[in-house]
């Protein structure tokens, strides 16, 4: 199964973005629908909502006037937190609960206007925020809904801006257009996107990147986004969580693949985290992998786990591949995957120099596919981290 997390401001078009998945078999958890849904005539949450703010929110026929109970609920910080205190947990029990009866292979929509503001993004496997010019959505709200235009823009206000959503955004529809325009956007995001990523996350497989090097400024805001979802699904086992490799270092040219570090007390824990990460995505590469080999005083081979041993996992989604390195705290493999990024970071000759050598290793792997590209490419490179480890580790060393 595969969460998807849509959202956008008022205005914007979700609803035609939902309506689209919908037709093209997603199952959509409408998070409006389902807060009326719990306060509805006789609920048991229509009942706590009565107790504790009083009859005065009810209509002459029963249901809640949700004006009325907007006037009181609001008034206050500690009113609001009571409001939420009874729906919020209704609303999540019965999320749960449609989650729970979707089919394995399903690609769940949940549409959350609030995504962004309560900080739900990391729940999700991928985020969509459907985006518009505030114009174009105070028109539509005016126009089409009979919003009045000074109640639209107070409206529009309350909400996360665009800045915030685009922060938390793995796909941004742009609906400007004509509804025919972000639908088709629509489906060439079900087809290459969404039904790949269901499949990969249902049968353990992990998205590849190609050989050839790119440069892409988001970067550092994808890894981000995946490193708030893995503290989310490795919680307290993780000591911390790190963007490394090349597109860790601003301007270098790389794979288009984030290699994001998750240090953990030993390789025990790094086991116990399988099931958690492939459930959240990111599925389990090999049982057990091995940094290239690096001379040490204490392990002159490079062949002690503790030291160079990790647990290899990657991102499901074709859409942004990524490897996930489990390393052991303060093992060497750990130490030099931080101490390589900062050292590229503040060096620009060795900056120079591992370009050089990473245009050899893509040129090597340029006509071959598989695991032969993979040996080319690596076998030119792996070279010269094991020319540059001594003097990565002294420079580490003496900055303290």
């Amino acid at each position: 199964m595969l969460r998807i997390g849509l959202t956008g401001g008022m205005g914007a078009g979700k609803s035609t973005v939902a309506r689209t998945l919908v037709e093209l078999g997603a199952v959509l958890i409408d998070s409006d629908a389902i807060a009326r849904e719990v306060v509805a005539p006789g609920t048991p949450g229509l009942a706590a909502l009565v107790e504790e703010f009083g009859e005065v929110i009810l209509r002459p026929d029963g249901s809640l006037d949700r004006p009325a109970l907007a006037a009181v609920a609001f008034a206050d910080d500690v009113s609001r937190g009571k409001l939420n205190a009874i729906t919020h947990p209704l609303v999540g029990a019965r999320t749960a609960e449609l989650i729970g009866e979707a089919s394995a292979d399903a690609v769940v929509v949940q549409d959350i206007p609030l995504l962004v503001e309560n900080g739900l993004a990391p729940l999700m496997q991928l985020v969509v925020v459907v985006g518009a010019q505030e114009q174009t959505r105070l028109r539509r709200l005016v126009e089409h809904r009979g919003v009045d235009e000074a109640d639209a823009r107070a409206r529009i206000a309350a909400q996360a801006t665009d800045d915030q959503r685009r922060a938390v955004a793995d796909v941004w529809l742009d609906n400007n257009g004509a509804p025919e325009v972000v639908r088709e956007q629509v489906r060439e995001l079900w087809a290459r996107r969404l039904v790949p990523f269901e499949r990969n996350q249902r049968e353990g497989v992990r998205a590849r990147a190609g050989y050839r090097l790119v440069t892409e400024p988001e970067w550092d805001m994808q890894a981000r986004r995946l490193i708030a979802r893995l503290h989310l699904a490795c919680g307290a086992s993780a000591v911390r969580i790190d963007h490394v490799g090349s597109t860790a270092v601003h301007g270098l040219p790389a794979k288009d693949i984030i290699d994001i570090q998750v240090t953990v007390a030993d390789m025990a824990t790094a086991e116990s985290l399988a099931d958690a990460l492939t459930a959240g995505g990111f599925p389990q590469a090999t049982q057990v992998t091995h940094d290239n080999p690096k001379p040490s005083p204490s392990d002159p081979a490079g062949t002690d786990l503790t030291l160079w041993g990790k647990r290899l996992h990657g991102n499901a989604d074709p859409g942004r591949p990524a490897n996930i390195h489990l390393r052991v705290q303060d093992s060497l493999g750990q130490r030099f995957a931080l101490d390589l990024r900062d050292w590229l970071r503040v060096n620009e000759s060795a900056r120079a120099e591992y370009l050089a050598i990473k245009r050899g290793a893509e040129l090597a792997a340029a006509d071959l596919t598989g695991d032969a590209a993979g040996e080319a490419y690596y076998g030119v490179k792996e070279p010269w981290f094991d020319a540059v480890y001594p003097v990565v580790t002294e420079w580490a060393r003496a900055r303290g």
